[in-house]
């Protein structure tokens, strides 16, 4: 322990700084595109066209039974034969370890964010979506004026405690090379050969961000308790 030199962290901050600011961009997408695709997952498992809701379904299930490491996998080793055969190309297109992690990360989050939204949107009253039909609105029009803010509401800090476990997640692209936040550590510490001092910088820096984002959740959620 005497050996370690913890001045390696502060001459590769610069390059650090540029992985987190990554993950960060990677989760925000995968958050955003996750809420869209897991509303819109919702609204068809809830659907009375049970072909629509039975899709829906078999497609959350099958995402949330399988690890994300081996939905990365696949994304980035299968899509591109599977394009192949599709159009006939002579060579797979390239899609990118960048591109593939954006496209695997929504599709795989929204399957959570899905189920999420389901409860949120069975949490409010029939009566409430009801007297929206009564007033004029159609099925739009109700979902987007009553129901899905209150869903939202109810929701949001348990979509906010999904968020983090996303961040905690992207770690998982640095298996593609990819440069995030932990990709940059490990390289750092292969070149420089001071794995410890990197290894245990990210678990403090991990712990820092997640400890106060849980914090700010639990104190939202205990705010809109309070409200309620």
């Amino acid at each position: 322990m005497g050996d370690l030199d913890f001045d390696v962290i502060g001459r590769a901050l610069p390059y650090l700084a540029h992985g987190m600011q990554y993950t960060v961009q990677l989760t925000v997408v995968a958050f955003a595109g996750g809420v869209v695709f897991g509303t819109l997952l919702a609204l068809a498992r809830l659907s009375s066209f049970k072909p629509l809701a039975l899709a829906a379904a078999g497609y959350v299930n099958l995402m949330r039974s399988i690890p994300l490491l081996l939905v990365i996998f696949w994304f980035y080793f299968l899509a591109p034969v599977l394009l192949q055969s599709l159009t006939g190309a002579e060579r797979p297109p390239q899609i990118g370890a960048e591109r593939s992690a954006y496209i695997t990360f929504i599709l795989f989050e929204a399957a959570y964010f899905c189920e999420i939204m389901r409860a949120g949107i069975q949490s409010i009253a029939k009566g409430q979506a009801a007297a929206g039909f009564a007033l004029g609105l159609d099925y739009w029009q109700v979902m987007r004026r009553i129901v899905l803010p209150q869903a939202f509401r109810n929701m949001l800090p348990v979509l906010l405690t999904q968020a983090i476990v996303l961040f905690q997640d992207v770690s998982l692209v640095s298996l593609l090379n990819v440069t995030d936040f932990v990709g940059a550590a490990v390289k750092i510490a292969q070149r420089d050969s001071r794995v410890i001092e990197m290894y245990l910088f990210v678990a403090v820096v991990y712990f820092l961000l997640c400890f106060a984002l849980s914090s700010g959740a639990r104190r939202l959620q205990l705010r809109l308790a309070i409200v309620r």
